[in-house]
């Protein structure tokens, strides 16, 4: 990787955010207590013994790497063995990003079904102290909130649409906590940005931090509420037991040069 830069297009872009977000607050801080759930799929390492002991990468689960890392903490929890399990935030590998409506759907549809089979799956973590932090916190909080979080927030706008409908909606309150709920979510993603210019810098200049900032904001605004309904479609497709990957169309390096087309994310 010679140079980096954020991708020309709005949809790759806006995923940028998103990510530093997930990676730079979320896995960093389950790695402290021993929670996390999965490493990137793009690049993962892993001990050889314990691949071999837990059977590999799944094929009946269509996001494997959730699915191996979870079986791994259980393997190793089961048999009392000191181990870690951690992120590591610097960019050492790179993938690149759908760069269309379709295949960001199908992308975050499999991801959450696969989030889903394997909450089902290991369900007798959950809440279990015989897993320390990764039973009482670790698969409680990606329960309620991971799994069931787009779904809860999908019938929340549902219900504000009624309510206004029916005129039982007081516009002052609605308007504020609307306000305040987009600000938090702003602050969230403009602090990932800061901390990352700290950081790290994988996005040099002013011109790269500007659209990261301006990303920030945006996202709010349809992006994250069409991730929820891509997600809640999830749980459907889980009901119906499809068990399908999906096309995932990339554009390829060559093309991200193209205005408008192709993106890479750090990992």
């Amino acid at each position: 990787m010679a140079e980096v830069h954020l991708p020309r297009g709005f949809l790759p872009g806006v995923q940028v955010p998103e990510y530093l977000r997930a990676f730079l607050f979320g896995r960093l801080g389950w790695n402290r207590l021993g929670g996390n759930l999965i490493v990137s799929g793009a690049f993962g390492l892993f001990h050889r013994q314990y691949m071999l002991e837990v059977g590999g990468y799944a094929t009946d689960n269509v996001v494997e790497d959730l699915d191996l890392v979870v079986r791994l903490h259980k393997h190793l929890k089961d048999r009392g063995e000191p181990y870690e399990i951690s992120f590591i935030p610097d960019p050492v590998a790179w993938t690149e990003v759908p760069s269309d409506l379709r295949t960001l759907g199908r992308q975050r549809e499999r991801w959450h079904r696969g989030l889903i089979l394997t909450m089902a799956r290991h369900r007798s973590m959950m809440f279990n102290p015989r897993y320390g932090a990764l039973g009482m916190l670790a698969f409680p909080h990606a329960f309620l909130f991971e799994m069931l979080g787009p779904f809860v927030e999908t019938l929340g706008y549902l219900a504000v649409i009624l309510s206004f409908a029916l005129g039982i909606l007081n516009l002052e309150f609605f308007l504020l906590f609307f306000a305040v709920a987009i600000l938090y979510g702003i602050f969230l993603s403009i602090s990932a940005v800061l901390l990352e210019e700290i950081s790290f810098r994988r996005y040099p200049g002013w011109v790269d931090l500007s659209k990261l900032l301006v990303f920030s904001v945006v996202e709010n605004f349809g992006y994250r509420q069409l991730l929820s309904l891509y997600k809640v479609k999830a749980f459907w497709d889980v009901i119906r037991r499809r068990r399908h990957w999906g096309v995932m169309e990339r554009d390829g390096f060559r093309a991200a040069r193209e205005p408008g087309v192709g993106a890479s994310a750090g990992r």
